[in-house]
C-alpha cells in the first residue's frame, strides 16, 4: 500500500492475493470515516447486506485480508490511498551563473496522506561547479597568538588564491576577540584596560571587533589585517562563542551575500567561555541570540552573557554558515568536542605560528562542501520524518536527517524522504534543506480523513427499501423504519409477537446480549446471530493471542488453521514431543495430544512408560510363561492363542523386571520381563530348569525318620531327670544335721506345714 498505487492496481494485488495484511485493525468504528482514521491497515466495506443477521456495523471495519475472506468484493472495500503533488520544481543548475543557481529538486511538494500510513517521495541535490564563497576569518588576539598574527597578515594572498582554485567569485572578511573587559577574565585597572600586554606594541582590551567586510580585494584584505595588534586577557579561555555569535546575526555588518557558501574560520590556541561563566563577573542576563553592533564594536559584551553551545549551533544553522576551527594541538580534543554539537563543522590543527592555516582551511573546505547532509526544520505536531540516503557513501538512515559523504561537483544524488502523519490535520508544513546552502523544499502535509464511497441511487434504493438512504453501505432510515435495510415499519406487528421473534426455544431474549428491534435482535459488542448466541472475539486466547494467532474465533470456539490444533488453536499438529527412543509415540500406551502424550489409565507421563497401580506382570504372565516354557499349566491346551501378548525371546534390548515364582506344579521358575510396545505386550525370557519338590514316598520316609528320632531323644530325657532328682540332697541351714530326702519332702514341708525352705544347695 504504497503512494503512487493506483486504485486498480491495489484491486489487482487483492484479487491475487499478493498483498499481505502488515498489521491489525482493532476498532468499533460504526462508520467509514471513523474507520480509517483508526489506523493504516483499517479498511471499510461498503458492499450491500454485507453484516450477519444481527450484527453491527463495526463488522465492515477491518482489514483488507479479513473483509475478502468474509466475502467482500474488492471494488466494494473503500481504502483512501496517499497522494503526492509537486507544486515546484525546477531543473538542477549545472555550474554557478548570474542567476540564482538550483542545487536542490523539488522546491515544493503537497502531500495528502492516510493517518499512520507512510508516504515516500525522492529529493534531489547537485552539487554546483564554482558556488560562491564567503570566508570570514575570525582571530584570537590575546597575546598568546602574537606569532600567529604575524603570519595571518601575509595570509590574503594566499588565501584567496587558495579560494579562486575553487570558484571565481571568492570573498574574505576579518574579525577579532579577545574576551569581555571585566573581571576575573580582564585585569580592569584602567592602564591594564588600555594596554593589557607587557610590551607597548599593544592594542586595548575588548571582546569582539568586526575589521573588515567581506571583499573580494586582496589588498583591502592585507592592509585591514596589517593594523590589526595583539591584545590580552587574564585567563585562559577566551570569547570566541561571542564572536561567532555576532558574526552570525549580523549578516549586514559582515556582508554575507545570499547564494554562497559561507565559513567562518575560528583561529585559536585557547578555549572557549560558554553560558554560565558570565555570572563569576556578576553578568546574570542570558544571551539573546541578536546582533549588537555599533562602531564595528560588540557593545553589549559586559552586560550580556556568553551563548550556550545549542543558542550558537542553531543560528549557525539557520543562517547557512558552516565552521571550520584551526586550534593548536593542545585544544584539538576541546574543539573536536564542539564541532559533533555544531552541524556542518571541522576541526584542523594549526601549526605552532599559523604557517599552515591556508592547507588547513583548503582541506577542511574540501571536506564539507563534499558532506551533504538533508535535514529539516521543526515538524508540525504528529509528523514523523525518516531520511534514506542513495548515494555510494551514505550514512545510515536516520530521522532527523540523511547524509552523502565524498559527492564530487556536478555530481547528482538523491534522497528517499518518507514522512508518516499520525493524526487528522488540515494542511501544514516544514521545511527539509541541505546543511549550509540557501535552497530549501517547502513540504506541506494534509490528511485524508474522509471516504468517497460514491453510493449510486439505485443502490441506495434497492438496499434501504427505499425508506432511507445509503452512505458507504450502511442504510440511514426515514423516520418510522427502522432495520438494517429500513425493511421494518414500527407499529405494523403486535409488540408481543415481535418479542417472541427474538427469543430461541422460549428462553431470553436476544440470549440477553442485545435488544429486540421489530422483532429482530440487535447485538451489543462483538455478538451475532439471530438471537445474538455467537461471539467471534471471546475464544480461548494463548499468549495474549486469541485462539493463539492461529485460527479464527467462530461463535465462541476457536476453528484453527491447517497444521494447529487445541482448544486455544495453541499447538502445531506434530508427534515429535512424543517421540520414544524406541521410535513409537508414547510407547503405544497412549495418544499424542497437542505435542503431549494421553497416556492410558495408570501410565505415566512424559512417555507413558511406566504403570502406577497396575497389576505385578510377574503374576499376571505366571501362565503364560509355564506354558510357553514348560509346557505345563492352565494355558498348556491353547497357548499359542491365549499367550499371544507374550513373546519368548534369547535376549532383550532393554530394561526387563526378574521374576521367580512357584507355578501351578509348585516348581520354582525364574523368568525375566521386558514390556515392548503397547499396554500388555512382554518380551519373556525363560531359564531353561525350574527347581520341583521330591516325590512322595521319599517325604513318607522323611517323616518317619523324623518321628523316630523325637520320641527316642524325649525317652532319653525322662531318663535323665528321674535319676536326678533321686540324687539331690538337701540340707537345712544349720548345718548340724543332714538329711536325705526326695522332692515329695520337700514339697510337704513348704506347701502343707507352710514352712519355710531353706537352702543350702538343691539340685
Amino acid at each position: 500500500f504504497l503512494s503512487g498505487v493506483s486504485q486498480k492496481a491495489l484491486w489487482v494485488c487483492v484479487c491475487a492475493g499478493l498483498c499481505q495484511a502488515g498489521g491489525e485493525c482493532k476498532t468499533v468504528a460504526s462508520s467509514c470515516s471513523d474507520c480509517i482514521r483508526s489506523g493504516p491497515d483499517c479498511v471499510w466495506c461498503m458492499q450491500e447486506n454485507f453484516t450477519k443477521p444481527g450484527e453491527q456495523e463495526t463488522a465492515r471495519c477491518n482489514t483488507i485480508k479479513v473483509l475478502t475472506e468474509r466475502g467482500c468484493a474488492p471494488p466494494k472495500i473503500i481504502f483512501p490511498q496517499n497522494n503526492i503533488t509537486v507544486l515546484k520544481k525546477l531543473p538542477l543548475s549545472e555550474s554557478f551563473a548570474r542567476q540564482e543557481p538550483i542545487q536542490l529538486s523539488p522546491q515544493a511538494i503537497h502531500l495528502k496522506v492516510r493517518p499512520g500510513s507512510p508516504t515516500t517521495f525522492r529529493v534531489s541535490y547537485k552539487r554546483v561547479q564554482g558556488y560562491p564563497v564567503d570566508l570570514y576569518y575570525l582571530m584570537d588576539l590575546s597575546n598568546s597568538m602574537k606569532d600567529d598574527l604575524k603570519n595571518v597578515k601575509q595570509l590574503g594572498n594566499g588565501l584567496l588564491t587558495a579560494l579562486k582554485t575553487i570558484t571565481e567569485h571568492a570573498q574574505i572578511g576579518f574579525g577579532a576577540f579577545v574576551d569581555k573587559t571585566v573581571l576575573p577574565f580582564t585585569n580592569t585597572n584602567e592602564k591594564k584596560l588600555q594596554t593589557p600586554c607587557d610590551d607597548n606594541d599593544c592594542q586595548a582590551a575588548f571582546g569582539y571587533r568586526h575589521v573588515l567586510s567581506l571583499t573580494p580585494s586582496e589588498e583591502e584584505f592585507k592592509k585591514k589585517v596589517e593594523t590589526q595588534l595583539i591584545s590580552g586577557n587574564l585567563d585562559p579561555p577566551e570569547g570566541g562563542l561571542d564572536a561567532m555569535m555576532q558574526a552570525a546575526v549580523c549578516g549586514d555588518t559582515i556582508g554575507w551575500r545570499n547564494s554562497s557558501t559561507r565559513l567562518i574560520v575560528l583561529a585559536t590556541d585557547a578555549g572557549f567561555h560558554m553560558a554560565g561563566d558570565g555570572k563569576l563577573a556578576g553578568i546574570l542576563e542570558p544571551n539573546d541570540q541578536r546582533c549588537y553592533m555599533k562602531d564595528n564594536l560588540y557593545y553589549k559584551s559586559r552586560v550580556m552573557d556568553y551563548p550556550s553551545v545549542g543558542q550558537l549551533a542553531v543560528e549557525l544553522e539557520k543562517n547557512n554558515i558552516q565552521t571550520i576551527f584551526a586550534v593548536t594541538e593542545n585544544v584539538n580534543n576541546v574543539y573536536k568536542q564542539l564541532s559533533a554539537m555544531i552541524p556542518k563543522s571541522e576541526v584542523g590543527v594549526l601549526s605552532a605560528d599559523s604557517n599552515n592555516v591556508v592547507d588547513l582551511i583548503k582541506t577542511a573546505y574540501s571536506k564539507l562542501s563534499s558532506k551533504v547532509t538533508l535535514t529539516h526544520d521543526r515538524l508540525p505536531k504528529d509528523v514523523q520524518i525518516l531520511y534514506t540516503p542513495d548515494c555510494q557513501a551514505a550514512g545510515q538512515p536516520g530521522p532527523s536527517e540523511g547524509v552523502c559523504d565524498n559527492v564530487k561537483e556536478k555530481q547528482e544524488i538523491a534522497f528517499n524522504v518518507t514522512v508518516v502523519a499520525n493524526s487528522c490535520m488540515k494542511d501544514q508544513s516544514f521545511t527539509v534543506r541541505v546543511l549550509g546552502i540557501k535552497d530549501t523544499l517547502t513540504v506541506t502535509v494534509s490528511t485524508n480523513c474522509e471516504c468517497d464511497c460514491r453510493d449510486t441511487q439505485d443502490s441506495q434504493q434497492q438496499a434501504c427499501s427505499g425508506r432511507g438512504s445509503l452512505k458507504c453501505g450502511v442504510c440511514s432510515c426515514n423516520d418510522g423504519f427502522i432495520g438494517q435495510s429500513c425493511e421494518c415499519s414500527i407499529g405494523n406487528k403486535d409488540e408481543q409477537t415481535l418479542r417472541d421473534s427474538c427469543r430461541r426455544d422460549k428462553g431470553v431474549e436476544c440470549e440477553g446480549r442485545g435488544d429486540c428491534v421489530c422483532g429482530r435482535c440487535h447485538c451489543h459488542g462483538s455478538y451475532h446471530g439471530d438471537f445474538c448466541q455467537c461471539d467471534d472475539e471471546h475464544c480461548e486466547r494463548f499468549q495474549n493471542k486469541l485462539c493463539g494467532g492461529n485460527g479464527k474465533c467462530s461463535c465462541g470456539q476457536c476453528r484453527c488453521n491447517e497444521g494447529y490444533e487445541g482448544s486455544a488453536c495453541q499447538c502445531k499438529v506434530s508427534e515429535e514431543a512424543c517421540q520414544t527412543p524406541n521410535n513409537t509415540v508414547c510407547y503405544g500406551r497412549g495418544k499424542c495430544t497437542c505435542s503431549r502424550c494421553e497416556c492410558n489409565d495408570g501410565y505415566q507421563r512424559p512417555h507413558c512408560k511406566t504403570c502406577l497401580g497396575c497389576p505385578d506382570p510377574c503374576q499376571t504372565k505366571l501362565k503364560c510363561i509355564e506354558c510357553l516354557g514348560f509346557n505345563s499349566g492352565p494355558f498348556k491346551a491353547n497357548c499359542s492363542d491365549a499367550c499371544g501378548s507374550v513373546t519368548k525371546v534369547d535376549r532383550f534390548t532393554g530394561e526387563s523386571k526378574q521374576c521367580e515364582l512357584k507355578d501351578s506344579e509348585g516348581c520354582w521358575i525364574k523368568f525375566s520381563l521386558e514390556q515392548i510396545v503397547g499396554p500388555d505386550d512382554y518380551y519373556a525370557r525363560i531359564q531353561s530348569e525350574r527347581v520341583c519338590p521330591a516325590p512322595a514316598i521319599s517325604k513318607a520316609i522323611i517323616g518317619t525318620s523324623i518321628t523316630s528320632v523325637a520320641v527316642i531323644g524325649l525317652l532319653v530325657l525322662m531318663v535323665i531327670k528321674l535319676l536326678i532328682i533321686n540324687k539331690c540332697r538337701m540340707y537345712d541351714m544349720d548345718k548340724k544335721k543332714s538329711k536325705q530326702t526326695d522332692v515329695s519332702l520337700l514339697l510337704y514341708h513348704h506347701f502343707d506345714a507352710k514352712q519355710p525352705i531353706n537352702f543350702q544347695r538343691f539340685c
